[in-house]
């Protein structure tokens, strides 16, 4: 249980201490620790929570939910859709990028990873945290859902941030975000970008409701 909240960096665990002080907290630290104990486990246990380490609460202005974390081998780094900048990009992030150059005219960032974007405020948080290796969700119903869902919804209730909801599992989540201005579409996957991801616009969409409430917009290209 300590080491698990101790991960936590210090403004989301304050914010979360209710959430953290539920039963099932220490039993999803548990589930963890035996998991990697057994098993590889993605990402890292140091970068299980880097999407909250990179985007603290105060600055969090952008919310894009994935699902699970990478599965392959050097994939996950914690920050949803993102991968290590010597990592080939995984076919959903190359769809993402192909709609930001479409979108915005303006080339993506160099490499696969997103921290440009969480330094900017934008929170990249899958709902679920961890992943077995080369087993993708078998570390769902776990009890990451819950606690994402706190994160979420602690979010929502600031009503300072846009939520960015692609695909089924994350439109989902809509009903945890009261009034806050939502982009929403398929997902950017190979199975799904044709029907109705393509042409979404979601960048510029998110820099209206921003530049619209006095803030400056994402530089989108922005990698490392």
């Amino acid at each position: 249980m300590e080491l698990f909240v101790d991960r936590i960096p210090a403004d989301w665990r304050r914010a979360l201490a209710g959430e953290l002080a539920k039963p099932y907290v220490p039993q999803l630290a548990a589930f963890e620790r035996s998991e990697r104990a057994r098993d590889m486990v993605f990402p890292a246990a140091d970068e299980v929570f880097a999407a909250l380490h990179l985007t603290p609460l105060a600055r969090t202005r952008v919310v894009i939910l994935g699902q699970d974390p990478y599965h392959g081998l050097g994939q996950a780094h914690g920050l949803a859709f993102s991968v290590r900048p010597d990592v080939p990009l995984p076919p959903s992030l190359r769809n993402i990028y192909r709609e930001l150059q479409e979108d915005l005219g303006v080339a993506p960032p160099p490499d696969g990873c997103l921290s440009g974007w969480a330094r900017q405020g934008v929170l990249l948080l899958n709902t679920v945290l961890t992943v077995r290796a080369d087993a993708a969700h078998s570390h769902a119903r776990k009890g990451w859902e819950r606690f994402t869902d706190a994160i979420i919804g602690l979010v929502a209730e600031r009503r300072r941030a846009v939520f960015v909801l692609w695909g089924g599992p994350a439109r989902q989540k809509r009903p945890l975000l009261g009034a806050a201005p939502v982009v929403e579409s398929a997902h950017p996957s190979p199975l799904s970008a044709y029907r109705g991801f393509f042409g979404s616009r979601p960048f510029s969409q998110v820099n209206t409701f921003l530049v619209a409430r006095g803030e400056p917009p994402i530089d989108w290209s922005a990698g490392e």
